[in-house]
């Protein structure tokens, strides 16, 4: 689960991402684009008062983020328009970005919510309240004596937004905002055990099953497989599939219509750590994850 090196290519990216273009004026103009991408010569009273050039582009991204932040998401990109008073071509481009950075989750009908960039942020914020994220984890690190991880699901990977360092002399290579795949991480597999079957197969379609050690999953009869039997245990392992001598067992934080919001880890290195000992993590890590599903 831990890797040498985060994935490089953008996910969750919008399915109609503008071509780069010099201004909304040249964006608007564009005749092969969906007949939601919106023009920018709407009038004033149409952007709730604002202008074009009202505000910096960080003012009108930080509206766009609280716009998508908002109760009742997943928004439209209208709705997100309409609340951040920002230009639909505007809004459409910033959204983009946002993204492509992982700040912003678009879903397949194109709607907005808050990406596991945002949530991460979040978490940090409220970790000093008492039923806090932060505090949770550290039980679940103290209880262990090895690192823990908590990833939010994004698309076809995930993102970790929390990192607790073991208690042994030494450490691994992962670190907050990496983002890493679904089939080779105990997390990952975890959240795969809990989606519907046509999904998993669309996420496999989309990015393959690439090796990253001799011992990665590379088939979806090898995964699939690999999957009824999370379901059955409740947890998910990683046996140096994402990197050599590194040992993982991972659980979905589900939220209340059982689908998955992200998962914790347990990381150990195999010649510590074996595999039995690590099994019997399973318990706390249930715990913690339980724990940590109303607040994601």
């Amino acid at each position: 689960m831990s890797p040498n090196d985060p994935i490089d290519r953008p996910t969750d990216s919008p399915t109609d991402q503008p071509t780069d273009r010099a201004t909304d004026q040249a964006t608007d103009q564009a005749t092969d684009r969906p007949t939601d991408r919106p023009t920018d010569s709407a009038p004033d009273d149409a952007r709730g008062g604002r202008t074009s050039s009202a505000g910096s582009a960080l003012e009108k991204s930080l509206r766009i983020l609280e716009a998508v932040a908002a109760p009742g998401g997943p928004h439209r990109l209208a709705d997100v328009t309409a609340a951040a008073a920002v230009p639909k071509s505007s809004t459409f481009r910033i959204l983009a970005s946002l993204v492509e950075q992982g700040f912003v989750h678009q879903d397949s009908e194109s709607r907005y919510g808050a990406g596991p960039r945002l949530r991460g942020l979040s978490a940090l914020v409220t970790g000093g309240e008492p039923a806090s994220i932060g505090r949770i984890l550290g039980e679940l690190q103290q209880t262990t004596g090895q690192t823990v991880h908590l990833a939010l699901h994004s698309g076809e990977t995930i993102t970790y937004i929390q990192k607790l360092e073991s208690d042994q002399p030494f450490r691994t290579a992962s670190r907050v905002g990496m983002r890493m795949p679904l089939h080779t991480t105990a997390i990952g597999k975890s959240i795969l055990a809990h989606l519907p079957e046509a999904e998993v197969r669309g996420l496999i379609a989309a990015a393959g099953l690439p090796a990253r050690t001799p011992r990665t999953l590379t088939t979806a009869r090898e995964l699939s497989a690999q999957l009824a039997e999370v379901r059955a245990r409740g947890f998910a392992l990683d046996d140096e599939e994402n990197e050599p001598t590194i040992r993982c067992i991972g659980a979905a934080v589900l939220r209340p219509d059982g689908r998955p919001v992200g998962g914790v880890s347990v990381t150990t290195v195999t010649f510590l750590v074996s595999r039995e000992e690590i099994e019997a993590y399973a318990p706390a890590l249930r715990s913690a994850t339980e724990a940590l599903a109303p607040l994601l």
